[in-house]
């Protein structure tokens, strides 16, 4: 019997070490991707491409009467491109991103005057009285604003006599959705973990990057408050759970994004490996996303889920060395996605490419 016994602990210790080796085994180094000007080109060609084609459109509307049936250039002179707003907002700041990065880009005085004839006084004017419709309060919330917010923090560090005419035009909207977040996250008992649109975590980063960047202070101190209120208790986020069929989002590493922002970093090392503790492990894997059929507007958000998840890591363990070894993993999501985004279908084109965008922006390359 008890040569049994030591015969079986034998057999588990192999195995187990057979697993490790082959957690090893998958583990290859890859290709850290570079933003370089011929991808810049590359990417640009998508957000120009859509930014003023008005068809196919999902509006996203509450029909109040017969004149909410209006086209959604007359309802969105501004954002009416991409297919829907929020992706035009985020079209826009691509070509903000990639100009202020890149000033050699092709065709970029065409682009300025794409960018000028879209926001106006005039345009923005009309997308704030959508807003203060009857049926609208809620529109975009919170995934349209955040990128609102994302787009009027790219304009006003972009040193060009075009980024002031533009930021001028849009700051009363930027002010509008300032004050939405102000007035509707106290009003938020429970945070939205979900993998899409409206996942609390990802909207309160793109805001709080909006207030670090203007100095609001308010707003920062507001979303420090929430996102503590929502997520200083959570530990062991059930990662393996995901990704969710239709995600581009992952709800653990945009919560651990956010409370990188708001924490000091004593505070975070702590908070971060009680919150997902398998990723102190140096053989941690983690597969991407994989896309099934790119012509399918849902299963191509995993290619989203790709890029979000490389640029949530990337913010995570900067000045955090320990975690050095998820860099390949952010990577890997990277590469495994950006090739198949230019030249695809127009379900994932629309809006993919400033997904790539951010995420290769969020490449430490020192």
């Amino acid at each position: 019997m008890k040569k049994l016994i030591y015969s079986f602990i034998l057999l588990s210790i192999i195995a187990c070490k057979t697993s490790v080796k082959k957690n090893r085994s998958q583990i290859k180094k890859v290709e850290t991707p570079v933003l370089n000007l011929k991808q810049a080109n590359n990417l640009a060609s998508l957000p120009i491409n859509c930014i003023n084609v008005e068809y196919p459109n999902r509006l996203n509307q509450t029909i109040g009467s017969s004149e909410d049936l209006q086209s959604p250039k007359e309802l969105h002179p501004a954002f009416y491109g991409c297919f829907d707003w929020h992706s035009s907002v985020h079209g826009h700041w691509s070509l903000v991103s990639l100009l202020k990065q890149f000033p050699g880009l092709k065709n970029s005085s065409e682009i300025k005057q794409k960018l000028l004839a879209n926001i106006t006084k005039e345009k923005i004017a009309k997308e704030i009285s959508y807003f203060y419709g009857e049926h609208n309060k809620t529109f975009e919330r919170t995934y349209g604003w955040a990128w609102l917010l994302k787009l009027a923090e790219e304009l006003h560090t972009w040193d060009d006599e075009t980024a002031r005419e533009l930021e001028t035009n849009l700051q009363p909207l930027t002010n509008l959705i300032v004050e939405n977040y102000m007035a509707f996250l106290p009003k938020l008992n429970y945070p939205i973990r979900v993998g899409e649109h409206t996942n609390t975590a990802f909207g309160l980063t793109f805001a709080w990057d909006y207030a670090t960047t203007l100095g609001n202070l308010k707003l920062k101190e507001l979303i420090k408050k929430r996102a503590k209120y929502f997520y200083l208790k959570d530990a062991n986020c059930p990662l393996s759970w995901e990704p969710s069929g239709y995600d581009f989002l992952s709800p653990c590493l945009q919560e651990a994004a956010i409370m990188k922002r708001i924490l000091s970093k004593e505070e975070y090392s702590v908070w971060f490996s009680d919150f997902l503790p398998e990723l102190k492990d140096k053989n941690f894997v983690f597969e991407v996303g994989k896309v099934s059929d790119r012509t399918d507007g849902k299963l191509v958000h995993l290619d989203g889920v790709n890029f979000s998840r490389a640029w949530a890591i990337n913010k995570i363990i900067k000045g955090m060395p320990e975690y050095d070894h998820l860099k390949n993993i952010a990577n890997q999501h990277i590469n495994y996605s950006l090739p198949s985004i230019v030249g695809d279908s127009y379900e994932g084109g629309h809006w993919l490419g400033s997904f790539a965008i951010y995420a290769l922006n969020s490449i430490d390359n020192d």
